[in-house]
């Protein structure tokens, strides 16, 4: 199987993941905590399941370059950015600027974070399991 394959296989699991965040948010975290609280919580929890997803997938794909375990992570977050604009657009129906609301710091809201998660866990993952 080709890393890209692994990768996009171990993406399909992320979203399974954030999929339930978003019900852990909405029914429990932001009740719980408030708004502010429950979306920063949700943000960090699931940047810990992209880290944890790419520390335990990392041996599966084998030794690969540094610049390797950085495409991937790229990947990763073209993936996610296709997702989540498609969705946007064409399901939820939302304008850009609603869109791009999302790409802000308002309220708590720290998905660009999240984005720079799947962007570098693969090689985080890569360096701390020596294999970069």
């Amino acid at each position: 199987m080709t890393p890209w394959l692994k990768a996009l296989l171990l993406w399909s699991g992320i979203l399974v993941l954030a999929f339930a965040n978003g019900a852990l948010r909405t029914e429990v975290l932001i009740p719980a905590f408030g708004k502010t609280a429950g979306l920063i919580s949700s943000g960090l929890i699931l940047s810990a399941c992209i880290f944890g997803v790419a520390l335990a997938a990392a041996p599966w794909y084998g030794q690969l370059t540094s610049n390797q375990w950085l495409l991937i992570g790229m990947f990763w977050l073209v993936l996610t950015l296709m997702f989540e604009f498609s969705v946007g657009r064409f399901i939820e129906h939302k304008t850009w600027a609603e869109l791009l609301e999302a790409y802000t710091f308002k309220g708590g809201n720290i998905w660009p974070l999240v984005l720079v998660a799947a962007f570098i866990a693969p090689w985080c993952a890569a360096k701390a399991r020596g294999l970069v």
